[in-house]
């Protein structure tokens, strides 16, 4: 076991993690997005106009909205799910590694997938799996790392989202060529990282919580969030939900953009391109900002700062729809992404009302994950037939993401 110590799963973190348990999170993370963002970037709207060529946009918006609402529900589900387990497993592992079983099963399939209904079908159970999954790997943060260490984690967390998609990119379109085995590829990926964390890693318990115990009637009910009772968690679910939401409308389309507004000659290396410029500069704002908040113990102004890059790397794509201006967008956008990142998960987990519904709040928050995955695709779609084309779909994401700013700024508890 890398990680011997299981503190009071209620009881708030004080002993730095160490790097063994950092680095199995960072890759189980790494998985986790990987068998994410592969799909969304390359194999789903490459199968989508396999599928159906003259509606490609369509088919790909409604595999992805389905299965964002999938993800949507169980997340937070999941999360509750979690934090009242009682298990000689732990309480977070047991989900963690049925999430992963459940996405890989429907990554394979996506790989058999013979229409779209079976795609929709397949997409459904990867964001059903991977959407719990996210819920209770999210909460190790809390559940382990006192508040002093977590800007670095975050940090650290954002890049596992960053490397996930680029080496997803990598592995479907460099190593495995094939649409079926770019998703077999991608199942497998998940459960070896999964399997390492849960396998390497003590589990925080819940035995001795003294919670009441309630019907999951009451439980049920427990999922929202009073923004009147809460109003910082409510102010950062925002914020959250908005930077989500600019980022989805910039990244989801880009293999069609490369394709119909660059014309660019090879799109899939184009993305690789772009994605592997994005992920450096990734790297390097996540492992600059993360140290520097954690010092100062000052979280907004570099979120702050983050909105404002990548509103301008949206912003590059308005003014111009040119292969040059991809490549100055992606590594600004990178840079902004791997700030906010670097201190979201310390916002985020500052605010969450009660430890004893840490993964089921965090379950809340990851739905400022998923609902941009629903709405991104349809609005994209109307933009993209109605209100300007690319110029302005990239206006719609640097207007989300500045507002994701204002957002910000009414959290009150967190400097």
């Amino acid at each position: 076991m890398t990680e011997t110590r299981t503190p009071g799963a209620l009881g708030e973190p004080t002993v730095p993690v160490r790097p063994g348990w950092i680095s199995l999170l960072f890759g189980a993370n790494t998985g986790l997005w990987l068998g994410i963002y592969a799909p969304i970037q390359v194999l789903l709207p490459e199968q989508a106009a396999h599928l159906d060529a003259a509606h490609k946009e369509l088919v790909f918006g409604i595999v992805t909205g389905v299965g964002a609402v999938v993800a949507l529900l169980t997340n937070p589900l999941v999360g509750l799910a979690s934090d009242r387990t009682r298990s000689r497993f732990g309480r977070r592992h047991p989900w963690t590694f049925a999430g992963a079983v459940c996405g890989a099963l429907g990554l394979v399939v996506l790989a058999l997938a013979p229409n779209v209904a079976v795609m929709v079908a397949g997409w459904c159970l990867v964001q059903a799996g991977l959407g719990g999954m996210l819920a209770t790997l999210t909460s190790a943060v809390p559940d382990r790392v006192p508040v002093g260490q977590r800007a670095r984690i975050g940090g650290l967390v954002g890049i596992s989202q960053m490397l996930g998609t680029v080496l997803g990119a990598v592995l479907v379109t460099v190593l495995v060529t094939s649409l079926p085995g770019g998703y077999l590829a991608c199942a497998v990926v998940v459960v070896l990282g999964v399997a390492a964390f849960v396998l390497r890693t003590a589990d925080t318990t819940a035995v001795a919580s003294g919670r009441p115990a309630t019907g999951w009637r009451v439980d049920l009910r427990g999922l929202w969030v009073s923004p009147r009772r809460h109003p910082d968690f409510a102010w950062a679910w925002g914020c959250h939900f908005l930077i989500n939401l600019g980022n989805s409308l910039g990244t989801f389309f880009l293999l069609f953009f490369l394709t119909d507004a660059v014309h660019h000659p090879d799109p899939d290396t184009g993305l690789l391109i772009m994605m592997g410029l994005y992920g450096v500069a990734l790297v390097i704002g996540g492992l600059v900002v993360g140290p520097l908040s954690d010092r100062t113990g000052r979280r907004k102004p570099f979120v702050l700062g983050a909105v404002v890059v990548m509103a301008a790397a949206a912003l590059v794509l308005v003014l111009w729809q040119t292969w040059p201006a991809a490549l100055a967008a992606s590594p600004l956008l990178g840079i902004g992404f791997g700030a906010y990142w670097a201190v979201a998960l310390a916002i985020l987990t500052e605010v969450l009302p009660a430890a004893q519904d840490r993964a089921k709040d965090l379950g809340v928050i990851n739905i400022a994950n998923a609902l941009p995955q629903v709405i991104a695709p349809l609005a994209a779609t109307v933009i993209l037939a109605e209100l300007g084309g690319y110029p302005g779909l990239f206006a719609a994401s640097a207007v989300a993401t500045l507002a994701a700013g204002a957002s910000v700024l009414g959290v009150r508890s967190v400097r």
